[in-house]
């Protein structure tokens, strides 16, 4: 199924000459990797402190889109100017929840929204995160498969929270948006548990 994931090679590619920028003045992966879960808790923060206000919802698409960007440039430093390392895969990893946690939560204190969804969506994308690197232990490749992997959450959210911030009011059809999100997610879960099998059965 389509994901925004995807887009990522472009994405890529626009962020390489910063890469190589950051790389030459010394920056790391890994300080790249947790200025990403630090800014994924500011912009949380920012919601939790002030559930009723627009500004805050205004704030999260930029937040998110710098921590997708910060992802993408952990990534490249690690590859492509041979900085990868153990710690960095086990920062890389725990960083994409933490992050997830961090920036998704605080939006269960959004008045009318139920927040036994916004716990479920961030449960069920850590469940999905986990899969993806589960499919390691059994002799696959880390699988990426959508449709609601980490961009795609980020991107929809972060739509969600513009249109909030711009003023459209909070109703059912926000929960309804999260419920819509947790179904992708389970669909998530399964096309990467059965990418790893078929990756595992293919390879024997």
């Amino acid at each position: 199924m389509p994901s925004i994931y995807d887009l990522k090679p472009r994405f890529q590619a626009f962020l390489r000459p910063i890469v190589r920028a950051l790389a030459s003045v010394g920056v790391t992966a890994n300080q790249v990797t947790i200025a990403a879960v630090l800014i994924s808790f500011i912009g949380g923060a920012f919601i939790a402190w002030q559930p009723h206000a627009r500004w805050p919802l205004l704030v999260l698409p930029l937040m998110l889109f710098m921590r997708m960007g910060l992802n993408a440039i952990d990534g490249m430093l690690a590859r492509e100017h041979a900085q990868q390392s153990q710690l960095g895969a086990i920062l890389n990893e725990l960083g994409d929840v933490i992050a997830d946690a961090a920036l998704y939560l605080p939006l269960a204190l959004l008045p009318h929204v139920c927040a036994t969804l916004v716990v479920l969506l961030v449960l069920l994308a850590t469940i999905s995160e986990m899969m993806g690197v589960v499919a390691i232990q059994i002799g696959a490749k880390r699988q990426f498969q959508g449709p609601m992997g980490k961009s795609d959450r980020a991107f929809w959210l972060g739509a969600i929270a513009l249109a909030l911030g711009a003023g459209v009011l909070i109703g059912a059809w926000m929960n309804w948006a999260l419920v819509v999100m947790l179904l992708l997610l389970v669909v998530t879960i399964i096309n990467r548990a059965k990418g790893a099998l078929q990756e595992t059965t293919n390879a024997k």
